[in-house]
């Protein structure tokens, strides 16, 4: 489809990493947003990763959680040896990444932030991340994600 590239899936083509794009009509400020994509894609929830911009000891670093899960901010800390982490401001978040909240995207963001995705990504064969827009979702190997984001991975997530 034209109009459907962003910078996280023109690194995916300009790298030759196998994904697939999955749009899908999910009001942004709907209650249960990750449920609701996944019901959209019809996968399970536990593949559709939210990636939320957070602050460790002032440095912006990325985690990538599933959405059945709701991100421990003392697991995501500890996985970067940082003290305390909160959430970023939605505005410097957007600004970092170059995305807008409901579609930062893990990937081609203007600044690259340290990336700590969650282990339990690691037992899908195919997760499901921000393509880097509302609407729109990349399917890509959780080894690529790594690869391409430098990412470490740890339990990060607590079971809603």
């Amino acid at each position: 489809m034209a109009g459907q590239g962003t910078p996280a899936t023109a690194l995916l083509t300009r790298r030759k990493v196998s994904h697939s794009t999955h749009p899908y009509d999910v009001a942004p400020d709907a209650p249960n947003y990750g449920a609701l994509v996944a019901a959209a894609l019809g996968v399970p929830p536990e593949r559709v990763f939210k990636s939320l911009v957070t602050e460790v000891d002032g440095a912006l670093t990325v985690a990538v959680v599933p959405v059945t899960g709701e991100l421990d901010l003392k697991a995501l800390a500890a996985a970067v040896g940082g003290k305390r982490a909160a959430m970023a401001d939605r505005a410097v978040a957007e600004r970092a990444t170059g995305y807008v909240r409901g579609g930062i995207s893990p990937l081609g963001q203007r600044r690259r932030l340290p990336t700590v995705l969650d282990a339990s990504a690691l037992a899908h064969p195919t997760i499901y991340v921000s393509a880097g827009r509302r609407g729109l979702q990349l399917q890509l190997a959780p080894a690529d994600l790594i690869s391409l984001t430098a990412a470490t991975t740890a339990p990060l997530a607590t079971t809603a």
